[in-house]
């Protein structure tokens, strides 16, 4: 295993720019997620770490080592695409066998990896079989294991589970986290899905249109968002964002929202910069809304909300509520919601410390 620094990566296709100045590091024997959208770079990026694609611009350093111009086979570096890309004529045996006869090994070595990667994978009882007569999740571990066969230093894992069914990707997870701890390989895992990315991930890079835009621990990431970007991309339900404004100047200024007028928060130091009028969105988990009922004292902001639309999801139900024209979403156990329905008026209320506020223009922390 080995670690991977990536500075200044640029690679254009024409006109398209689709990495564009990326800056990634990734510490030796580490499960790194990458999250990001469709086209925000995460294909491209691995493209060119493993020797694919030339950039444009830019450096790969691999353990110490410059292998930005380096070719393919003396980078050590597999990869796991999201079409299984498996060969349907070959046996799953002889697909795993194929990267091992293109290096020249002798037969014995190669039966000895096979062995093994069958036993490592579960796939033993199935390496005599063609790859059209397994089910998508021996597919899947297929092509994982014809990359770590190789035995690599890196793995990029590149939208691995997206053809998977929901209860396989559940499964497929838990394998990645396994294989991670018996080989300890240093791994790079890109996804669009935040839950991947927050449950697999030792730290997650969020990605927006070829630029990292933040980097950090799950839980840091979720609780201090540097942008408005990685607020919405980081945890689910998403960070409820509404508009607001600065009222006022001076020492005695407040955040102008739907839920009511606010002046301390977690923002409060660098807010007061600001200028009378100046837009704003203000933002709140929705794990971090509570009812209140009417009679009960709560220390700290309160609004009144209509509900929308119940979502149940079995021990949670997701509140849909509009609030002075603004919707937002709020979890709740499923025993606590209990006789609210539809049309209902319900008194909220939450932590002025669990919210954030990010700059209308830019989308920037205001802290």
């Amino acid at each position: 295993m080995f670690s991977l620094k990536v500075t200044g990566l640029v690679k254009h296709f024409g006109d398209v720019k689709a990495v564009d100045g990326l800056d990634m590091e990734v510490k030796k024997g580490e499960f790194f997620a990458l999250l990001g959208p469709s086209a925000s770079g995460k294909t491209t990026s691995f493209r060119s770490i493993c020797g694919i694609e030339k950039p444009d611009a830019g450096t790969v350093i691999m353990d110490g080592q410059d292998m930005t111009t380096a070719s393919m086979r003396d980078r050590n570096v597999a990869m796991v695409f999201q079409t299984f890309a498996l060969y349907p004529h070959l046996t799953i045996r002889d697909n795993l066998a194929f990267p091992l006869k293109q290096q020249g090994l002798d037969r014995g070595e190669i039966t000895k990896r096979i062995d093994e990667i069958g036993e490592l994978l579960r796939l033993s009882h199935t390496l005599d079989r063609k790859p059209g007569t397994a089910s998508g999740g021996e597919q899947q571990r297929i092509a994982i294991g014809r990359a770590l066969i190789r035995r690599p230093e890196l793995l990029l894992l590149d939208e691995p589970l997206t053809n998977l069914d929901a209860k396989l990707r559940h499964d497929t997870r838990a394998e990645f986290k396994r294989l991670h701890r018996e080989r300890g390989i240093t791994i790079v895992y890109a996804t669009p899905d935040e839950l991947e990315a927050l449950t697999m991930g030792q730290r997650i890079g969020v990605l927006k249109e070829g630029r990292m835009v933040q980097i950090g621990e799950p839980d840091h990431l979720y609780d201090f968002p540097d942008d408005a970007y990685v607020a919405g991309m980081v945890g689910s339900p998403r960070m409820n964002l509404i508009n607001a404004r600065k009222k006022g100047e001076g020492s005695g200024s407040t955040v102008e929202a739907p839920l009511g007028d606010f002046k301390k928060g977690q923002w409060k130091s660098e807010f007061e910069k600001f200028a009378h009028g100046d837009e704003f969105m203000f933002g709140i988990r929705p794990h971090d809304i509570v009812p209140v009922g009417s009679t009960q004292e709560f220390n700290g902001p309160t609004f009144e909300a209509d509900i929308h639309l119940i979502e149940p999801l079995g021990d949670v139900i997701i509140l849909d509520l509009v609030v002075n024209g603004a919707r937002l979403k709020m979890v709740l156990p499923e025993e606590q919601a209990i006789g609210y329905d539809v049309g209902d008026q319900l008194k909220c209320g939450f932590d002025l410390a669990t919210t954030h506020l990010f700059t209308k223009e830019t989308g920037t922390a205001v802290r």
